[in-house]
């Protein structure tokens, strides 16, 4: 049940866009028609299902303080938590160099649309986010990880198309000239997020 609660959460109550406002960078570039934005959204998916999960076991079994104790006694209060960012970001870019070849491999249409926000997923704060705050709310089980990873992405692939969606119509709308392009969709941004803050009404 706690597994629901925190997939649910992710996606609805703490969505990595509208709630934390991280992954912007790629949210505004590549928000611009709903095919680009659901190819990303899925590899940010596929990313956070696989990263957090892992970043949770470097974390568990070498990072925390104490973590090394199943190699012995003499590793009990042994503490690599200093390497926690390199460690996570190594994991991170690994699995987004995978997602790459992938996408190269079998849609190259879709890497072309990407251009370089494909390779910047690696750089992405929600990526880097999501890895930060399982290990700071101390999620206790790998199955519980993995639920907040994959959630994670879905929220942002939830965020990204529907804001392409409202992109790609509002297009043949009358925008004054000062706020067509990244204007209106800050502005869209900020009417969204307050549309999702009626989320953390449900008691989960």
């Amino acid at each position: 049940m706690e597994s629901l609660n925190i997939f649910i959460k992710s996606i609805f109550i703490d969505n990595m866009i509208f709630a934390y406002f991280l992954g912007m960078c790629s949210f505004l570039a590549v928000s611009k028609t709903v095919k680009t934005s659901a190819g990303l959204g899925l590899a940010v998916i596929f990313v956070l299902l696989v990263t957090v999960p892992v970043n949770f076991l470097l974390n568990q079994y070498i990072l925390k303080p104490g973590a090394l104790s199943w190699l012995g006694e003499g590793f009990k209060d042994v503490d690599l938590s200093f390497l926690t960012f390199i460690m996570f970001i190594a994991v991170i870019a690994a699995i987004v160099q995978l997602v790459e070849m992938i996408v190269e491999r079998f849609a190259p249409a879709l890497y072309g649309q990407l251009g370089i926000f494909l390779p910047l997923i690696a750089v992405n704060c929600a990526i880097m986010g999501a890895s930060l705050f399982m290990q700071s709310r101390e999620i206790p089980t790998l199955g519980q990880a993995t639920c907040f990873g994959i959630g994670s992405g879905i929220g942002w692939f939830i965020a990204i198309v529907l804001m392409a969606a409202i992109r790609e119509k509002i297009t043949y709308s009358h925008i004054p000239a000062p706020l067509k392009g990244v204007g209106i969709a800050f502005i869209t941004c900020g009417i969204m997020a307050v549309a999702f803050m009626s989320f953390m009404g449900i008691k989960l």
